[in-house]
């Protein structure tokens, strides 16, 4: 099968597998499972598009462990996030902005379907790196997607442990790395994808690869990570939340600012 086939292939069952969430959360009233189906479906493509690929073994093997790992650890922490409470903010405020318009969350569930076909392309990059350049590259990759998901699952781990507490109720999570961003689990998210860009040396289309972390950061910086997350946490936590985005890094971690009294002493 061609790489073009695969990625055809990617999409169809991307949008079966979204369609059957989408009736999940007609059921459910609880929009956040595509976020769990988003990962998945792209770990997914990931695993895939390895074994249809024409590159070297190596590069592919590497590819199915990393993707596939990468996507089943998202997917199963956003199921116990979905499954434990109640609908993200940022999907209740979908929801009740287009009045549960299910023909509106179709089409929303939709596109995510095609999410997964733009971010399986540095996969299918990479399924397709050759043999004689794979060893230093491979290591590379290796060594990225290492750093880059055990950051983001320590960050996710410390910001479940805070929002487990009824103690912190209406606070905002300074705990950890969350000290030094205010989003660093995007942070690692958008690194962790480098990892293909490392794989795909010396692919015939290496250059697809840098769709990962381009297109993932301008989603997180101004479509519907960072946006949303904090328009929410706004909402919900107020000046609180005014005085973290003042003294905290949006996304790159870096020390903090001092706190407003802090600065006046």
């Amino acid at each position: 099968m061609s790489s073009l086939s695969a990625l055809v292939l990617v999409a169809v069952l991307a949008a079966v597998v979204m369609t059957l969430g989408w009736r999940w959360q007609r059921r459910h009233e609880n929009t956040g499972i595509v976020d769990v189906l988003w990962s998945a479906c792209v770990g997914g493509a990931a695993v895939l598009l390895a074994a249809l690929g024409d590159g070297a073994w190596q590069a592919r093997a590497v590819l199915a462990v990393l993707g596939g790992t990468w996507g089943a650890r998202l997917a199963l922490h956003l199921w116990h996030r979905v499954r434990s409470e109640p609908e993200d903010g940022r999907y209740r405020y979908l929801r009740e902005h287009w009045q549960g318009h299910q023909g509106k969350l179709f089409l929303f569930f939709m596109a995510q379907a095609l999410l997964v076909v733009l971010f399986a392309l540095p996969f299918a990059a990479a399924a397709r790196s050759p043999v004689d350049s794979a060893w230093p590259w491979l290591v590379l990759a290796v060594a990225i997607w290492i750093a880059s998901v055990a950051g983001e699952a320590i960050a996710d781990r410390q910001l479940a442990r805070f929002r487990a507490d009824p103690g912190n109720r209406g606070k905002t999570c300074r705990d950890g790395l969350w000290r030094y961003s205010r989003h660093p689990n995007y942070f690692f998210e958008w690194l962790h994808w480098f990892a293909y860009i490392a794989l795909a040396v010396g692919s015939p289309w290496a250059w697809l690869s840098w769709c990962g972390p381009v297109v993932m950061y301008v989603f997180l910086r101004w479509i519907s990570g960072i946006p949303y997350t904090e328009a929410q946490a706004l909402r919900t936590r107020g000046d609180d939340y005014r005085e973290y985005q003042r003294t905290t890094p949006m996304l790159f971690p870096w020390f903090p600012k001092p706190a407003a009294e802090e600065a006046t002493r």
